[in-house]
């Protein structure tokens, strides 16, 4: 098979029934002693899969995050730290991934954007049955295709607890060359406990768990920080948390992450937003930014002065150091109140060490990067749907329900799809906040390229994609704003 039509392959989702051997019934969720008995191989003589076999333990955890010097908050980590440990493979390999559980409550992890087996793709009550705390789960899929990732707890709101963490799979042959590769963990930062959105009359959310409680004493009231430029009334309509700021890998801006080149490198920079809520302007200081691949995805490289991304969008960029400094890597808020996140682009062979002072090119003008500037390097999906879906995302105003069509999950209809079939989806956003929507298990066409997040506007914002419906199972698909989320705005896909 030619790269072309393996990109093909991989962008509609198709994966191999018998991609990694034994199925998820016969791992199960299993105690910790049982995971440190099991054999550190997967019996693959079945599966037709020869890539060497990568295994990591991710061990879900309490623990404290020093986000700046004496700033230290309480938190759930991954094997200590915040965000999670880098998980850096090469396409074609195999993973083993033991997940465990040493947290007071449930949790999975999902593996955001890359199409794995619907059994692996840890969406609790939908493809597995959640971690209970004290025991482990094993997640095995391919790591493929390349692409820049997300791991990160599909419980409840525990991303904002700070369960999150970067996935990188290495192209075999990138179709751009680069000097330095480095992944940015974009995030929100909430010291305290995140809590849902009240005034539900106790109905169960999305992950088992009760909603509604703190309605008059939770974030949501109107006198409470981080809503907008309005004041109390703006704050309950756009309903944001009080972040704090803004984070780059895991620090605020006054002790910010240093990445370093030299004058005449080209630096590839991973940019990848897995917050809870917040949408993000990009942009660094005395440079440009060459975007290369969206969502994982590669793209006719483009050259812009900023970018936007979603909460859980990502893109990469190549950056040419032909300007010698220390320059400020800018990260703003579109919605809400958390101040901006800042990390370092260093020169080490130049002789200023002062951090330059200013607001980036990109914050003052210059070119935004936007859908249509994307050229994807594969093939699309292409042709007339054989079945639409209209869909209208509303929320927010004086109810505390986000939903797809008047419906909020789980008392809402799975969206029914055959395979083969070219599905569309078409949203327009009657509420006054972005919703990045998220289909799992599968990469959509957005204009030209493929995605697997796409932000539907605020104020009567429209989008669509198109998918080829070649990956069995039942596929969330939700709003990845996770207050949303658990608020309803999400619908199973279900093939027939």
């Amino acid at each position: 098979m030619d790269r072309r039509k393996f990109l093909w392959s991989a962008g509609t989702g198709i994966v191999s029934a018998g991609l990694l051997g034994r199925s998820l019934a016969a791992e199960g969720s299993r105690s910790a002693a049982d995971i440190a008995a099991a054999t550190d191989t997967i019996e693959r003589q079945d599966s037709g899969v020869t890539g060497p076999l990568r295994e990591f333990r991710l061990v879900a955890q309490q623990g404290e995050a020093e986000v700046a010097p004496g700033k230290v908050y309480q938190t759930w980590l991954y094997n200590g730290q915040f965000p999670g440990p880098e998980i850096r493979v090469k396409e074609g390999e195999q993973l083993r991934i033991i997940v465990e559980n040493q947290l007071p409550e449930e949790t999975t992890v999902h593996w955001h954007g890359v199409p794995v087996p619907n059994a692996m793709d840890g969406v609790p009550g939908l493809t597995q049955k959640p971690i209970a705390p004290g025991e482990s789960f094993v997640y095995k899929f391919e790591a493929t295709p390349a692409g820049s990732y997300i791991y990160h707890s599909h419980v409840g709101l525990q991303i904002d607890r700070g369960l999150i963490g970067p996935l990188v799979i290495e192209e075999a042959t990138p179709h751009v060359t680069y000097d330095r590769d480095y992944a940015l963990v974009l995030d929100d930062y909430l010291p305290g406990d995140p809590q849902p959105l009240g005034g539900m009359g106790g109905r169960r959310g999305m992950m088992g768990r009760t909603m509604g409680d703190g309605c008059n004493d939770g974030w949501w009231g109107g006198n409470r920080q981080g809503g907008g430029m309005m004041g109390g009334w703006m704050d309950m309509e756009r309903q944001m948390p009080p972040y704090q700021g803004l984070l780059i890998g895991g620090r605020l801006p006054d002790d910010p992450q240093v990445f370093e080149t030299k004058r005449g490198e080209r630096v590839r920079l991973r940019l990848i937003n897995p917050s809870g809520a917040t949408t993000v302007r990009a942009a660094i200081g005395g440079h440009r930014m060459m975007v290369t691949h969206c969502d994982g995805r590669p793209v006719e490289p483009v050259t812009v002065d900023s970018l936007v991304l979603g909460a859980a969008e990502r893109y990469d960029v190549i950056v040419e150091a032909t300007n010698p400094g220390v320059w400020p890597i800018v990260i703003a808020a579109i919605e809400g109140n958390a101040p901006p996140g800042r990390a370092v682009l260093r020169y080490t062979d130049a002789a200023a060490s002062a951090l330059r002072d200013g607001v980036p090119e990109g914050f003052r003008g210059g070119r935004q990067l936007y859908y249509q500037d994307l050229q994807g390097l594969e093939t699309l999906p292409a042709g007339r749907p054989d079945r639409v879906f209209d869909l209208m995302l509303r929320g927010g105003m004086m109810g505390s329900a986000w939903t797809i069509n008047g419906q909020a999950y789980p008392a809402a209809d799975p969206l029914m799809i055959n395979k083969g079939e070219r599905i569309r989806f078409r949203m327009s956003n009657h509420s006054m906040m972005l919703h990045p929507m998220h289909l799992h298990g599968h990469f959509f066409r957005v204009g030209n390229a493929l995605k697997d997040t796409v932000l539907v506007g605020a104020h009567m914002g429209r989008a669509e994609f198109d998918f080829v419906a070649d990956n069995p199972g039942r596929w969330f698909f939700h709003c990845h704003n996770i207050y949303h989320m658990e608020a309803g705005m999400a619908r199973e896909v279900r093939y027939a």
